[in-house]
């Protein structure tokens, strides 16, 4: 009888992270006819399927949550291999993926980056721009940065690195007749947009001229001059353009949150991109 291997289990890993064969196959480099079979072959040696079919993508079955979970902790113990042995010269090199909103990206790190990249050579980062919450459970990402605490992903090491103060924004600094910007149903839950939903509630003249899903499209729809919203204090506070409309103190304060794996926490490089993200966001 054949041996599961890793190789076969770098397959599985992949189709759940993409749930779908063409990502699986764009992921490993390879075609979609080999994806599919190495799947087949998993699913052959084991005796159990691992994947079903839900809404045109690939959902794991109970089984191949088991196999994933385990799989995950193979693949971290191969890294921790690959770091021992091809860093045992150099402090901190490789990769490190980090994600966060688009807004805390494009204003807040990537302009803090060329200074870091300057004093580590070695290191390589990857910006995964996604206002959704990917994995670090998953190994979507090394470090998140998050505007809570994570709740349902247990395991995982999180701090508090920041307090993110907001305000109402706009190019006028004429309060009233402004139409918002606030966010489709999708962000419903989020503080800002049940603040604003409040605000508009509370005024029956006030409506809603535009509906985004991503904070740093409400940035730029505010700079247009397409209406007010709220907004974080220090990057709106920074355009020249943007006049504070609700006065001095913030309405709002959401935490900063950094998270990360608790068996990635200890790599090198790992450990100079989170110092190097908490210095900036404070």
């Amino acid at each position: 009888m054949q041996e599961l291997d890793w190789d076969d289990l770098r397959y599985v890993l992949s189709l759940a992270r993409t749930r779908r064969i063409s990502g699986a196959a764009k992921k490993l480099g390879v075609n979609a006819t080999t994806v599919a079979r190495r799947i087949a072959r998993v699913e052959e040696l084991l005796r159990a399927r691992l994947f079903e079919h839900n809404a045109g993508i690939l959902t794991p079955t109970n089984c191949g949550q088991i196999v994933i979970s385990r799989a995950e902790r193979i693949e971290l113990d191969v890294d921790a291999v690959k770091e021992s042995v091809t860093n045992a010269d150099r402090v901190e090199a490789g990769k490190v993926r980090v994600t966060a909103m688009p807004l805390l990206l494009n204003h807040i790190l990537i302009p803090a980056l060329p200074a870091f990249l300057r004093s580590h050579g070695r290191l390589q980062i990857e910006l995964a721009a996604d206002p959704r919450n990917l994995s670090v459970t998953n190994r979507e990402a090394d470090i998140a940065l998050r505007m809570a605490r994570p709740d349902s992903e247990c395991r995982l090491v999180a701090r508090r690195v920041a307090m993110f103060d907001y305000a109402v924004y706009a190019t006028s600094n004429v309060n009233h007749a402004l139409p918002w910007i606030t966010y489709d149903a999708t962000w419903s839950h989020l503080p800002h947009t049940r603040w604003m939903a409040k605000a508009m509630a509370s005024d029956p003249e006030s409506e809603a001229s535009v509906r985004v899903n991503d904070s740093d499209l409400a940035l730029h729809a505010v700079r247009a001059g397409l209406g007010r919203s709220l907004l974080p204090c220090r990057i709106a506070d920074e355009i020249p353009e943007l006049y504070r409309l609700s006065g001095a103190r913030p309405v709002l304060s959401r935490e900063m949150w950094l998270i990360v794996h608790p068996d990635l926490k200890h790599l090198a490089r790992v450990r100079a991109v989170m110092s190097w993200i908490e210095q900036v966001m404070t």
